[in-house]
């Protein structure tokens, strides 16, 4: 089996979630996301990982070895962006 590149993993992740802002970075073995979903909204940290994890699904078993992820909600995104 190919690795997964950084598009397929996008890919994975936005068909889970609706997605306001979604960029990963990776070399098909190792990936880091940065997800902004409305379905992060009032989630602690570990749930929203266990979210995309869920819509990752056997994925995370079988193609993708590591995945880091920062997850923020729109509004947390936004004031990200001003400061």
């Amino acid at each position: 089996m190919e690795n997964p590149t950084p598009e397929n993993v996008r890919d994975y992740i936005a068909a889970a979630l609706p997605c306001a802002h979604l960029q990963v970075e990776g070399d098909g073995r190792h990936f880091y996301a940065t997800i902004v979903s409305t379905a992060f909204e009032g989630l602690r940290a570990v749930q929203r990982h266990q979210k995309v994890y869920a819509g990752l699904g056997e994925r995370m078993r079988e193609e993708i070895h590591a995945l880091s992820m920062k997850t923020l909600t729109p509004s947390e995104w936004e004031n990200q962006q001003t400061q």
